[in-house]
């Protein structure tokens, strides 16, 4: 250890850490060393005693975690929840969502992100996977606000030629800034609105650039059927066909992934990954969820995720991780799958996995980036703690967390965000919506069939 002081130190708290096994365990009474935005170590907290240091953090009666990873959202979509409610898939897309997008300015995708990440500073994510337009001012407010994010700016095959190349020159633009706390990827919308041709367009730009992929596949069952009619092949088949199986590929949704897909998920030579967001699932009454089971046993990590507000209502992950026990226990018929141990597996070095960055963040350990988040567990409700896995997953909510940190910043102390001003944002938002959500023009970004 260096004895110069260190930049921050945690002390008192409970630490979620991983095994070598990468089983999880608790280690009590502990402190964290954080230095040049990683952690330096985790020691007891009667070794920490001498340590001089810039900034200190008394956790007592608090857990530290890995920060939460939200592993796919579309983040300034929170300018629209509760906007489309209670519709089927396609009249959500077709009636409203997609005709509202058209109105979207580059100043309310920058509101929304704003909002956006406050939300999910307050609810302990420290890192997250955007999908959307106008992401060179959502790369502007993270670099900003202080988290980190992976991010790429969608296309569809619509735009012609030009939404590929604007994907590609934002992805190459953006990727290490932000203090390297902006990764980036290439973002075909889905296979549904991206023809073969242009998927496998991407999958060669991937391969040369060395750049991962982000899009939506076999999202529902309904799109793995429609599929299987049209094309005679699943999603999950013309992904492989179009060669993006042997990229880094993150695949949002996968509800329609299907046994016949397994095989050819297994055999990729790519590093592929799936991200599951079951509220949103269970809103719009898709009869599957995620098969996170049978992904496991191929060896795919599954991250947790909320996709946009806009069919999920919140950003919240703690919900995702809660809700992926629970979905999960109730679609296997077994209550003994999946873990609360399971749940904080995916929510950490899953979910860091699954954007890229499994050997960077996911875990609270020496030469890992400092992304820590602290939840208080002395309210009644979180009280008494019989199993601390269980606690956190099903008694605690996301407004337990008391502090976030990124790259050894604190984001929010003691409930109070200290990168950005909600109040603002909500008013200068508030003013802009009537134009944003008028419907009358008759446009629409794009067409929902499937």
């Amino acid at each position: 250890m260096s004895h110069s002081p260190a930049d921050l130190l945690i002390t008192g708290c409970t630490v979620l850490v991983h095994d070598d096994q990468e089983r999880i365990g608790f280690e009590q009474d502990a402190a964290i060393v954080v230095r040049d935005g990683l952690v330096e170590s985790v020691a007891s907290a009667a070794d920490a005693v001498g340590l001089a240091a810039v900034e200190r953090i008394d956790a007592r009666g608090q857990v530290a975690l890995p920060g939460l990873i939200n592993c796919h959202t579309h983040a300034p979509m929170v300018a629209l929840r509760g906007l489309a409610e209670d519709l089927p898939t396609e009249e959500w897309f077709n009636d409203v969502v997609w005709p509202v997008e058209s109105n979207l300015t580059e100043k309310d995708v920058e509101l929304g992100a704003r909002l956006a990440c406050a939300e999910m500073i307050r609810a302990g994510v420290t890192c997250f996977a955007d999908h959307y337009f106008s992401m060179d001012t959502v790369a502007a407010v993270v670099t900003e606000c202080g988290l980190r994010a992976h991010l790429g700016e969608a296309y569809f095959s619509s735009q012609g030629p030009q939404g590929r190349e604007k994907s590609l020159e934002f992805a190459l633009r953006h990727r290490g800034t932000a203090d390297g706390r902006i990764t980036t990827a290439l973002a075909p919308h889905a296979p549904y609105t991206v023809s073969d041709a242009d998927l496998a367009a991407t999958a060669q730009l991937a391969l040369e650039h060395g750049l991962p992929v982000h899009l939506h596949a076999a999202e529902n069952r309904d799109q793995t059927d429609t599929s299987l009619v049209r094309h005679g092949i699943t999603p999950i088949e013309v992904l492989d066909r179009a060669g993006l199986l042997a990229t880094d590929l993150l695949i949002a949704h996968g509800t329609g992934i299907i046994d016949r897909d397994l095989p050819v998920l297994e055999r990729a030579s790519g590093r592929i990954a799936v991200a599951t967001a079951p509220r949103g699932y269970l809103k719009f009454a898709w009869p599957d969820t995620t098969p996170i089971r049978a992904l496991r046993a191929i060896g795919i990590p599954v991250g947790l995720a909320t996709d946009g507000a806009a069919s999920n209502n919140s950003l919240d992950v703690w919900e995702s991780m809660a809700l992926t026990s629970l979905v999960q226990k109730s679609t296997e018929g077994d209550p003994r799958w999946l873990t609360s141990r399971q749940a904080l597996h995916h929510a950490t070095l899953q979910s860091a996995r699954a954007v890229g960055l499994g050997d960077s963040i996911g875990c609270i350990a020496p030469g890992r980036r400092a992304d820590i988040v602290l939840v208080d567990l002395t309210g009644p409700h979180t009280q008494p703690v019989h199993d601390l896995a269980a606690t956190l997953v099903h008694s605690a909510r996301s407004a337990d967390v008391r502090t976030t940190i990124v790259d050894g910043r604190v984001l929010m102390r003691d409930r109070e965000l200290l990168t950005l001003d909600v109040p603002a944002v909500v008013r200068e938002l508030g003013e802009r919506l009537p134009a944003l959500v008028d419907r009358s023009h008759g446009r629409r970004i794009q067409e929902y069939d499937t």
